[in-house]
């Protein structure tokens, strides 16, 4: 397992989902629901340097039999332009799939209600995306999910 913390990044329509985990990622943790805009890209980066970051992990998308349809796009489209902003610092795709829905289910056995789970859900989907990366990365040995070139 490589030490250091990872960003993780949950893309949405209207919001976007941001988590890490401690250099030993051992442990996720929200770390704050960004508004998708104009803006979105560098606050996470501004987020990447604060926490400095040895990777980001964007959540892609796909449905439940591996396609990909127009979430997942904009998800590889954001992870580029993300990755040529960060550059250095490597962006990966990780699949996604069912990371909202475990999210939902979590907050709500913890007693969030619905209303109230809006505003995190996306911070929620986010520390499950950077769970099963980090998951991934423990089981294999090898960093999770797909390298986004920063180039493109």
């Amino acid at each position: 397992m490589r030490r250091g913390r990872r960003i993780a990044v949950d893309v949405g329509d209207a919001r976007i989902g941001v988590a890490t985990c401690d250099p030993d990622g051992l442990l996720a943790t929200p770390v704050e629901t960004v508004p998708a805009g104009k803006k979105a890209r560098g606050r996470i980066a501004a987020v990447v340097a604060e926490y400095e970051a040895v990777e980001v992990v964007v959540g892609l998308p796909r449905s439940l039999n591996g396609r990909e349809g127009p979430a997942a796009a904009k998800a590889r489209d954001f992870a580029g332009r993300l990755a040529a902003l960060i550059d250095p610092v490597p962006v990966r795709l990780v699949d996604e799939r069912m990371t909202t829905v475990t999210a939902t289910q979590g907050l709500r056995a913890s007693g969030v209600s619905a209303r109230k789970g809006r505003a995190v859900v996306d911070q929620a989907a986010a520390v499950v995306i950077l769970e099963s990366a980090l998951e991934t990365e423990k089981r294999t040995g090898n960093p999770p999910g797909e390298l986004v070139d920063p180039a493109v």
